[in-house]
């Protein structure tokens, strides 16, 4: 599969570039330090270089007796070739077998976010059975996983998720529910509603955005609440625009005035779109 014609900018240079001279087996020895940014450094380029070699080395990691071996060899399959995404067949294979039968939380984690990476709908129901792990880390990285399908399966485990006592488990639920699909379900907005009250800035914004984007004017009251009590975001500016409701106008003209954070021109312009969408029509 080459695909090159649908790579961003770039991409195509990126991958060909041979600047690293270290060879494989350095980078699988690096790829296992404890510093992550030494991790993940290694990690990348191994993905970036994408060779048979490298498969087979990272699928022998998978089958390892050593926990953070495992957990390593997830991490490579996951986004090994980048964009090209070769031997997906057998990497599908090895990380769905990995989901079924491993018992460490950190390996379950990192499996499930290697396999939403893949983005295979064979995935979701061995997923979906991960919703009531008592781990925490290994929950979100099933939510992960379940990302961007428009799947009955995948979206009830999401909407059941978005009510997860965890925080970062629920606010990537509702991120996964709002922006992510497009599918617009009474049942889909009744969980983003629910979300309107959470106690999680990040949340209750993943929910504002995902009813703007659908068009409902439910998050309206919320988001100039919010905006009254100062708490500018992009995903607040981003949810003004899509909605563009008048009732929003005023407090996004007081916020242009009293604009302080010379710093970010980008979420300036941000607002100032936001102004433009909300502004009243004139009679």
């Amino acid at each position: 599969m080459d695909g090159s014609s649908a790579h961003p900018e770039g991409y195509k240079e990126y991958k060909e570039r041979n600047t690293d001279s270290r060879t494989n087996e350095e980078l699988f020895l690096l790829a296992l330090n404890d510093d992550d940014e030494i991790a993940w450094e290694a990690i990348t380029e191994l993905q970036r270089r994408g060779n048979r070699d490298i498969f087979e080395q990272a699928h022998q990691f998978c089958i390892s007796s050593e926990t953070k071996k495992r957990r390593v060899g997830a991490d490579i399959l996951g986004q090994l070739g980048l964009l090209e995404r070769p031997f997906h067949e057998e990497i599908f294979v090895v990380l769905l077998a990995m989901l079924q039968q491993e018992q460490e939380s950190e390996v379950l984690k990192s499996v499930a976010v290697a396999l939403g990476h893949r983005n295979d709908p064979r995935a979701i129901k061995a997923l979906a059975r991960l919703k009531h792990h008592p781990d925490e880390a290994v929950r979100f990285g099933m939510v992960f996983g379940l990302m961007g399908y428009e799947d009955e399966l995948a979206i009830q485990t999401l909407i059941e998720c978005s009510t997860d006592i965890d925080v970062d488990v629920r606010d990537w639920a509702t991120f996964a529910l709002g922006s992510q699909i497009e599918l617009d379900t009474l049942a889909i907005r009744e969980a983003l509603l629910a979300r309107l009250n959470d106690t999680d800035e990040n949340t209750r914004s993943e929910a504002i955005v995902g009813l703007a984007q659908r068009g409902d004017p439910h998050m309206v009251e919320p988001l100039i609440a919010d905006l009254e009590q100062g708490w500018i975001s992009n995903a607040a500016l981003e949810a003004a625009a899509e909605i563009g409701d008048p009732r929003l106008y005023p407090i996004l003209q007081q916020l242009q005035l009293t604009w302080a954070d010379d710093n970010d021109e980008w979420l300036y312009k941000r607002l100032l779109e936001a102004i433009e969408s909300c502004r009243p029509v004139q009679k």
